[in-house]
């Protein structure tokens, strides 16, 4: 009994390790022992074992040294648009067996399937590429699938043939989802879920950068050098442990009123600033409200946003329900500022009824 408990503990400790080394590559052996409240000798031993598991590796010496995970795979291969490749083949042949030096969780194989095949359909069938280069990086933690394109760039695409103004006006309708320049064929959600899937997903292409991290939010960064980039390269990242499913992901984003299929969306209103402006005009409101009339419920992360003007706000949260009653808006993430605004449109709604 005593046996089976030290080994309950010692795998306790070691899975803290793989977690925290990250964070914490220099000073992984004090946060082991604060945490557990063992000796830092009893730490560096395990830590010790995870380096001769081949789990971890180290770098530097006496106090400069460090830890990090130290890759099971780390492996890039070239598909060219000439052999007419198929992403479930690409998916069962060429990625799903690097995936098995370690015991990875079903759902998140599931997840990994999922994301991989949408995004490597999209960079084929969208980009007008010749080529994509894939990366698996699979740690005792986590697993990394990364797909670089040569092809136009996403963002410029979807600008273009949608008659967008700029690039950026592109990345939040991606947020949206349901963005497709090929309706016949594709529904346009599969970056949207994909996403949401993740724990850490991203998008450069162009100078612009985008993130999305489960718990947390939306963000974009510019470079000063915005054409300097060609292709777009995606990156999705998944704790091989972690609980979460693609049915769990679905039916977040269905509709609370029972209706079937995809119904609920998320947007990110900062994504809808340039640079440093405010979020102050119509013109800037109707930028978010664009193609709302496609879903049922919508969830107006405010994340970011200390202030919007009257008009913005009376845009949003007059008009639109006003024209379209069926639609139902939630704010999240309000500053009291931003609250303020919201109510006095919302008031002005049911004076003017």
């Amino acid at each position: 009994m005593a046996a089976q408990k030290g080994l309950r503990r010692s795998k306790d400790i070691r899975g803290f390790i793989l977690v925290n080394v990250e964070k914490h590559p220099k000073d992984i052996i004090r946060k082991v022992s604060e945490h557990f409240s063992i000796s830092r000798q009893a730490a560096g031993r395990h830590i010790k074992a995870l380096v001769d598991a081949g789990l971890l590796e180290t770098q530097g010496k006496t106090r400069a040294k460090s830890y990090q995970l130290k890759p099971l795979v780390d492996k890039q291969f070239f598909i060219a648009l000439a052999d007419g490749p198929e992403e479930d083949i690409v998916w069962r042949e060429s990625v799903l067996p690097l995936l098995s030096p370690v015991k990875i969780r079903q759902n998140v194989v599931d997840i990994c399937q999922y994301g991989f095949t949408e995004i490597l359909n999209n960079a084929l069938h969208h980009s007008l590429t010749t080529h994509v280069v894939i990366h698996i990086i699979l740690t005792g933690v986590s697993v990394e699938i990364g797909i670089l394109d040569s092809g136009i760039g996403i963002f410029q695409k979807l600008q273009q043939e949608l008659g967008l103004n700029d690039p950026r006006h592109a990345l939040l309708e991606i947020t949206k989802g349901k963005l497709t320049t090929d309706p016949d064929n594709h529904t346009g959600e599969g970056i949207f879920f994909t996403s949401r899937m993740f724990d850490k997903f991203s998008i450069l292409s162009g100078g612009l950068f985008f993130s999305a991290r489960t718990g947390g939010r939306d963000w974009l960064i510019e470079s000063e050098e915005r054409q300097a980039s060609t292709g777009t390269y995606v990156s999705m990242q998944m704790n091989i442990h972690s609980t979460r499913t693609t049915t769990e992901i679905f039916d977040r984003y269905t509709s609370e009123e029972g209706e079937y299929g995809f119904s609920r969306t998320l947007v990110p209103v900062k994504l809808a600033q340039y640079g440093t402006e405010q979020l102050v005009s119509r013109s800037q409101a109707r930028r978010v409200l664009a193609r709302f009339d496609k879903f049922k419920e919508i969830v107006l992360d405010f994340s970011g946003v200390p202030f919007i003007g009257r008009a913005f706000a009376d845009e949003i949260f007059r008009i639109f329900p006003r024209e379209h009653p069926d639609i139902h808006l939630y704010p999240i993430q309000t500053s009291d500022t931003v609250e303020k605004a919201i109510n006095l449109a919302r008031r002005s709604s049911v004076t003017q009824a």
